[in-house]
């Protein structure tokens, strides 16, 4: 496991490239992963204010009810939502990305949940949609736990995502690096998925895509367990 300097540093860096690749914006999103007993977050305004060129020093520790151990700075309108995920599925993660990929975030405005259309996402099955709740609540973080919920083998696979509706992504995984991975196939899916339609072949794309997970669950069932 990484020391708390060493994961400040490696949020930093995973900031900048999610916006260098538009996998979020300078309106918001924000990335945390727990160390033990303790969480490195991303402060408020890592976007706006900063365009997500974090110094490993801006990155906050805080504890387990959000509390502030280093760092200058305020947490984020979404830590409620990071630290309840950090507290419920301490057995399954340790990162969470908050983001609002370019392509993704044509799904959040719909409030639609994403089918997989690429093998790569596969194993994430569908992405779900939950109840719209304002960004700051304690309702938000209690709709993004309850869909994840379902997804611990997800999680310790990989990753598990959830679509907030009007708001954007959000993505818990087994480590930063695995959720920064997952951020940027679910927008490559979306993407696909956008493109398909722009070119006349969207219900072709849909109908491949349910053939293609019914072949990944019948070759699953042949699997040992």
């Amino acid at each position: 496991m990484m020391t708390v300097d060493e994961t400040r540093n490696q949020i930093a860096e995973f900031g900048r490239m999610l916006f260098d690749r538009h996998l979020t914006d300078a309106a918001g999103g924000n990335i945390s992963v727990r160390v033990d007993d303790v969480v490195c977050i991303t402060p408020r305004f890592s976007g706006q204010q900063r365009q997500w060129q974090l110094n490993p020093d801006d990155v906050l520790v805080v504890d387990l009810e959000g509390n502030i151990l280093e760092g200058e700075g305020d947490l984020s309108r979404e830590s409620k939502v990071h630290l309840r995920l950090h507290n419920d599925f301490r057995e399954a993660g340790t990162a969470v990305i908050h983001a609002h990929p370019r392509n993704v975030m044509v799904f959040t405005a719909l409030a639609q949940p994403m089918p997989p259309v690429l093998e790569a996402n596969l194993k994430f099955g569908v992405t779900p949609v939950v109840d719209y709740a304002p960004a700051h609540s304690s309702d938000l973080a209690e709709h993004i736990a309850e869909a994840l919920y379902r997804q611990e083998s997800r999680i310790q696979n990989h990753a598990a995502g959830v679509i907030a509706p009007w708001h954007g992504l959000f993505i818990m995984a087994k480590h930063l690096a695995a959720a920064f991975d997952a951020v940027e196939r679910f927008d490559t899916n979306a993407y696909c998925i956008l493109m398909a339609y722009q070119m006349g072949q969207g219900e072709r794309l849909n109908a491949q895509s349910e053939a293609l997970l019914d072949a990944a669950l019948a070759h699953n069932k042949t699997l040992p367990s």
